[in-house]
């Protein structure tokens, strides 16, 4: 149990969280405009979570993982990209609930709930365990 647990235990959690708190903001209040203006919703669901992703960057990289992020160059290159494979990740994650969600009559702010769970879990142990490892970025 305390391996299962030990990810979320880490002092960089709370931080995380609140990181996470900020982008979901910034996710669900495009994803519930582009909604009210009649945009469907896995491409509304994929732009909050879009613009969602460059706001948990600046976040992450400035308040949560300060003793991990690469400096400019090669390394911060890598570390970008891997964040973005992370985001993708979470953005795969997401459409793909909203979408099922969609397809089986389940109303889309329940379907992005549920999504926004899974998505945090699977960018959170990403991040800690590759993104931010400094032995994953190549010199």
């Amino acid at each position: 149990m305390r391996i299962i647990l030990a990810p979320f235990l880490d002092r960089r959690f709370p931080r995380y969280l609140l990181a996470s708190v900020g982008a979901l903001a910034v996710d669900i209040a495009i994803f519930m405009a582009l909604l009210a203006a009649g945009v469907g919703a896995v491409p509304a669901a994929a732009t909050g979570y879009a613009l969602g992703i460059l706001t948990h960057w600046f976040l992450s990289s400035r308040a949560v993982f300060i003793d991990s992020v690469a400096a400019n160059g090669r390394r911060r290159s890598w570390q970008k990209a891997l964040f973005v494979t992370s985001a993708l990740l979470g953005l795969a994650i997401t459409t793909s609930i909203v979408a099922v969600g969609e397809a089986i009559g389940i109303d889309p702010r329940l379907a992005k709930l549920v999504a926004v769970g899974a998505s945090f879990v699977a960018t959170w142990l990403m991040r800690r365990h590759i993104v931010f490892r400094a032995a994953t970025v190549p010199g």
